[in-house]
């Protein structure tokens, strides 16, 4: 299924709106850049075949985070019949290449993963337990702590991921018309 709540810039270039560490009340377009994925595929010498390409082209283009079940759904709706196997082959490639990233999204849709191309700058994603809209926030203070822990660790990161829960500013303040989510219908390690 989609994970279309996903608060995007709909702009042609198709940013990702992102709340940031100066703005965190209000959301703005922040400059991630999307890898072409096409374009990366075919300096590093790999085939595609339509199928593939279709698949691409929707993560690629995709303005919400998509699992592989929703991939194949929108490969249909293009007219290119892709079995199950072809979507998580594609999937793997991309992983494999390093071009984009498995999420969990703090398994708001249950063990659901979903994909998004890499952009060339790290973000969080903050889910809200209640509406489960996902909003990527980006912060000069999340460069510095990244630089941090390398620096204490000596560690070489290579990859970041985080998810952040809560409520948003929507369902704050709808506060008593909805019941607030209990820590047991969270995931694992959440909390409200």
């Amino acid at each position: 299924m989609f994970c279309d709540r996903v608060i995007r810039d709909t702009s042609p270039a198709k940013r990702p709106a992102v709340a940031t560490g100066s703005q965190s009340n209000s959301l703005m377009s922040h400059s991630f850049d999307r890898r072409s994925l096409v374009k990366e595929l075919a300096a590093k010498g790999v085939r595609l075949t339509s199928q593939r390409r279709v698949l691409i082209e929707i993560i690629q283009d995709a303005e919400e985070h998509l699992d592989a079940a929703a991939l194949g759904q929108l490969a249909q709706q293009r007219g290119v019949p892709v079995d199950r196997a072809t979507v998580y082959r594609t999937v793997e490639l991309l992983k494999k290449h390093r071009l984009i990233d498995e999420l969990d999204l703090m398994h708001l849709q249950g063990e659901k993963h979903y994909y998004e191309v890499k952009t060339r700058r790290d973000h969080i994603h903050l889910a809200c337990f209640r509406c489960q809209r996902i909003v990527e926030f980006a912060s000069p203070a999340f460069e510095k702590l990244k630089a941090e822990m390398a620096r204490q660790t000596g560690f070489d990161l290579r990859v970041t991921r985080l998810e952040v829960g809560g409520l948003c500013p929507e369902c704050r303040a709808a506060g008593e018309q909805q019941p607030v989510p209990t820590a047991s219908s969270q995931p694992a390690g959440a909390r409200v």
